[in-house]
């Protein structure tokens, strides 16, 4: 994910602090992104530069000073291009399938435990996705937001709950007689 695209369609919704952007984005599976901290804040004085967006500093008493970013036309513009442009397909890494492809030689009993492992992860995952589902921050502005952005939850949650599904399928298989020696 360009970071600079999140944080353009984050200010689209309302203004935003950058500590207010950091911690959205990284409590976030909908806007997960790999890179640190720093980053959002280098996007944001980028974005300002190149006037796409304003800040505002708001003092506050026994407190830092706010800065406070709202999206700008321009930054309109380049989001609305961005949301034009050929979508990317999804990636599907996982480094658990490199890890299971070369398992074989595992015992009976490591295997299952490798497996009931991931199953664990998985299931915890799934458990917190269902909990920040009925946290998230939406926009809401419109029926069709709302409408989209309960369709990504969803989607997101199936995700997990496919996972957690599939490697107990295996579990189960790999348990069985046949696969037994």
């Amino acid at each position: 994910m360009d970071i600079q695209y999140a944080i353009l369609g984050f200010l689209s919704w309302r203004p935003f602090s950058g500590y207010d952007l950091k911690k959205i984005i990284s409590e976030s599976d909908l806007f997960y992104w790999s890179g640190n901290n720093n980053q959002i804040y280098k996007s944001l004085i980028d974005l300002h530069q190149t006037n796409q967006v304003t800040q505002q500093i708001l003092y506050q008493e026994n407190l830092p000073s706010r800065k406070v970013y709202t999206i700008t036309e321009k930054g309109i513009h380049t989001l609305r291009a961005w949301l034009l442009s050929h979508p990317e397909l999804p990636e599907f890494r996982n480094n658990f399938m490199i890890q299971l492809a070369w398992a074989d030689p595992l015992s009976k009993e490591e295997m299952d435990a490798l497996l009931g492992t991931y199953e664990e992860e998985i299931d915890v995952q799934l458990r917190m996705r269902l909990v920040q589902a009925q946290a998230q921050r939406a926009p809401q502005r419109t029926p069709r937001e709302s409408y989209l952005w309960a369709r990504i939850s969803e989607n997101m949650t199936a995700s997990y709950q496919h996972e957690l599904d599939w490697v107990r399928e295996v579990r189960k298989a790999l348990n069985e007689e046949k696969f037994m020696s």
